[in-house]
């Protein structure tokens, strides 16, 4: 084959999602194993969700909305922000990717923490420009480093809020006095995939800067607080002539039929959203208890997940916890090679993780 590659999108590292639980077992030769590896929601899906997908199952023969109106209105009223500032996507993946495109050229410069979600850096390397990497800093993110790394290149900062893989906030006091020193001229990404789960009334709600006064992005997902992660819908808030030119790159149907209905029934489910996020709460602090127990440093979050320092390999503890058939994750690829991240489940997976993990570590078993 003879076709010629990009040396910039010859330089990609693919991101690797987690294997999906059968994979695993076939290769391990184990069953029954549990899952508290990806982020994702221990209850399940939206039992409103569910409902409202399979009534609409008889109409998959026909083309979504290309305007999402049902999801678009739905998520206006809640925010009380303007249709004309809400972007659907298939995934909030999609609408970095789109921001990427719509914003920057061969050159341009993209400031990213790290570590952070893999996709800013693929979408930023696909375009041709480059990420400046600024490092987190005990965990969180450094703002003053990332106003120290501005130039006249600078096209996008992206930020996640909490923090992914830590589980650490940006204050909205912080972020203040952040987006002062700002160049009108540089888009901030505000990525709250977790935003459901802070619990810390001083944590960054991003909703409160989707304004024209000064650019900024917000990006949300079903795939968390709402269980909807294999139907891949998101969307980002913004203001509305930003809105505007994404709608120019966007395709048409990019937001599926059955994603955009599940979506809109999920907005609806309050009572779901708070059993799901009072049950993470609540087995967070079942699973701290239990590594205090075990003799073993882990870090509080404000996310769904958090994480544990396991004082060796991270990536050997992965796999001896796998063959006892809990999936877990390990942050040697973070850049955290003693540290797994763990994602709360409900209590009997928890209560297993936990047997397995004290196995692993040689220490007695958590009563």
């Amino acid at each position: 084959m003879n076709l010629k590659f990009p040396d910039y999108i010859k330089s990609i590292r693919p991101y690797k999602p987690g294997k999906p639980i059968e994979e695993l077992e076939r290769e391990y030769g184990i069953s029954d194993s549990i899952k508290l590896a990806s982020n994702e929601n221990p209850l399940g899906p939206s039992p409103a969700a569910i409902t409202a997908m399979m009534g609409f199952m008889e109409k998959l023969h026909r083309y979504p909305d290309g305007q999402g109106h049902c999801l678009v209105e739905k998520l206006s009223g809640k925010f009380n922000i303007s249709p004309e500032c809400i972007v659907l996507g298939n995934g909030s993946d999609e609408i970095i990717g789109m921001l990427t495109r719509a914003l920057l050229q061969t050159g341009d410069e993209v400031i990213l923490t790290e570590p952070s979600f893999l996709m800013y850096e693929i979408m930023v390397l696909s375009c041709g420009a480059v990420p400046v990497f600024v490092p987190l800093k005990s965990f969180f993110a450094d703002l003053d480093s990332i106003i120290a790394q501005i130039t006249d290149k600078t096209r996008i900062i992206f930020l996640n809020n909490p923090v992914n893989p830590t589980g650490t906030i940006i204050t909205k006091k912080g972020f203040d006095a952040f987006l002062e020193k700002v160049p009108e001229d540089v888009l901030v990404v505000i990525d709250e995939a977790y935003i459901e789960f802070a619990k810390d009334p001083d944590c960054l709600q991003g909703i409160d800067y989707c304004s024209d006064k000064h650019p900024v992005a917000v990006l949300r997902t079903f795939s968390k607080a709402y269980g909807l992660a294999g139907i891949r819908i998101g969307y980002g808030l913004m203001p509305a002539a930003l809105a505007r030119i994404l709608h120019r790159i966007r395709q048409p149907f990019n937001a599926n039929a059955l994603a955009q209905t599940g979506a809109c029934a999920a907005l609806d489910d309050n009572g779901f959203l708070n059993k799901t996020v009072s049950l993470v709460h609540e087995e967070l602090d079942f699973l701290y208890a239990g590594i205090e127990h075990l003799g073993l440093n882990y870090f509080p979050t404000e996310a769904n997940f958090f994480l544990i320092d396991v004082e060796r390999d991270a990536d050997a503890v992965f796999e001896e916890m796998l063959r006892l058939g809990v999936i877990i994750r390990s942050m040697v690829s973070y850049g955290y090679p003693t540290y797994i991240r763990v994602t709360p489940g409900l209590r009997r997976e928890n209560e297993r993780f936990l047997e397995a993990f004290a196995k692993t570590m040689g220490k007695a078993p958590v009563s």
